[in-house]
């Protein structure tokens, strides 16, 4: 076992009582027409929990949450509620229940999700980004952004699995997803577009401090292609984004200094996805988002990085899972296997 790793007891597993909440937990893990694959990894998910000699109940909706608990910690997975910011709903419920949390605290939550506070954090951090704007629905002007651009991305501003991207060279073509996003309900941003590999890092928080695993390049063929909503959910017939472990050290060494600068801003938190842009042939680095409490699913760049050093997928999820037991005080190390 890799010495980062961290299991429980079987008199702990027993004794504790695990809430899974995730939007497909009582699912049977058939893929869904909207969400695709993300209904089989809750229900692959909740398998693991189970199999690792949990006592889990499942639940689908926020509801559950509203009524005294009778559960010693939540593991949450429903960030997509179907309504703005609703990444921090059940994380401000189990604040307002005190009952301890898989993830990381509700602003921090909402800082992660809101890409346009994120990247006001990163540049007050010393950290290279895109230039960029944010459009808030109900804002003054939709006008043109103010830095020089040649493509522009246009996205959701707290959007995730890529929901609601488009890639653009027009600005009318730009206002007019603008608009559309706004009468979805979601504040909008528009970044200046960078060349580079698409780079994650995958970092497991706990009590004793941040893990980074390997980093890993999201392969594309195309150097103008954005990852789509229907490629992350497996909804198209181009949906397998390749994933690959990235080798330059220089890189990862710069990718690993930016994140240390920014854990200030988001630690303590649980696990986490920096996301990144290297251009080999200018040099230039550029963080592009932060994901909390992002995909665990064992066919995602997390799972991967991890299998990577031979942390199998059960053992990532208990590692996670003892990790934030610990930091909220739920186990003691006297719990641990």
């Amino acid at each position: 076992m890799h010495k980062n790793c961290l299991s429980l007891k079987a008199s702990a597993k027993q004794r504790l009582r695990i809430l899974f909440l995730a939007k497909w937990a009582e699912g049977d893990g058939r893929p869904d027409t909207q969400d695709g694959t993300h209904a089989t990894y809750h229900y692959d998910l909740r398998c693991t929990l189970e199999n690792l000699g949990l006592n889990v109940e499942a639940a689908g909706h926020y509801e559950r949450l509203y009524t005294k608990p009778d559960y010693d910690f939540l593991f949450t997975l429903l960030n997509r509620g179907g309504f703005m910011n609703s990444e921090m709903l059940a994380p401000l419920l189990a604040t307002y229940q005190n009952v301890p949390f898989l993830g990381a605290s509700p602003i921090l939550r909402g800082l992660g999700d809101d890409k346009h506070l994120m990247k006001l954090a990163v540049r007050a951090r010393g950290i290279q980004t895109p230039d960029w704007e944010v459009y808030r629905r109900g804002c003054l002007e939709v006008a043109p952004p103010s830095f020089e651009w040649e493509r522009l991305v246009v996205k959701p501003n707290a959007s995730s699995a890529s929901w609601g991207i488009k890639s653009v060279t027009d600005w009318q073509d730009a206002k007019d997803h603008i608009t559309y996003i706004h009468d979805q309900g979601h504040d909008a941003i528009v970044e200046d577009f960078v060349y580079g590999y698409e780079l994650a890092q995958a970092i497991i928080g706990g009590a004793s401090g941040p893990w980074f695993l390997p980093t890993v390049r999201m392969v594309t063929s195309d150097p103008l292609s954005i990852s789509s909503y229907e490629q992350k959910r497996h909804l198209s017939g181009t949906d397998d984004i390749a994933l690959e472990l990235f080798h330059d050290k220089d890189i990862i060494s710069k990718l690993h200094e930016d994140a240390h600068k920014l854990l200030p801003e988001i630690w303590p938190m649980d696990y986490g996805r920096i996301e990144a842009k290297y251009n080999p042939k200018t040099g230039d680095f550029n963080f592009i988002e932060l994901n909390l409490s992002c995909n665990l699913w064992h066919r995602k760049s997390i799972a991967f990085a991890a299998r990577s050093i031979g942390v199998e997928y059960p053992a990532l999820i208990e590692t996670i899972l003892c990790h934030s037991m610990l930091r909220q005080g739920v186990i003691t190390k006297d719990d641990l296997a």
